[in-house]
């Protein structure tokens, strides 16, 4: 199964995707959860087959992207111990919550 793992920040080039095992596993770098969805969308049409996100994107990023792709692939995301909500906000700002 082909695999993709999107993550959001700050970045200089955002947009950026980049595979390994040939290209079996995939990983985008976006700047928000737009970008996170037009690229869903471009690696379901592609055959992936499992998408997940950084937890900067949240319960409410993961529901968007399931909408974007039609529900038609597993999508999840990661998540963190409650103790270290503080450094993700310090870390993400709002996009941290």
């Amino acid at each position: 199964m082909k695999f993709a793992f999107i993550i959001m920040g700050d970045f200089s080039s955002p947009g950026e995707c980049a595979s390994v095992s040939r290209g079996e596993a995939r990983i985008a770098a976006v700047s928000g959860l737009r970008e996170a969805c037009v690229f869903a969308r471009k690696f379901a049409e592609e055959g992936i087959g499992c998408i997940e996100f950084c937890g900067a994107f949240g319960e409410e990023g993961a529901r968007a992207v399931v909408s974007a792709t039609e529900g038609k692939i597993p999508v999840g995301y990661v998540t963190r111990l409650p103790e270290q909500d503080a450094l993700y906000r310090e870390i993400f700002g709002d996009k941290g919550k």
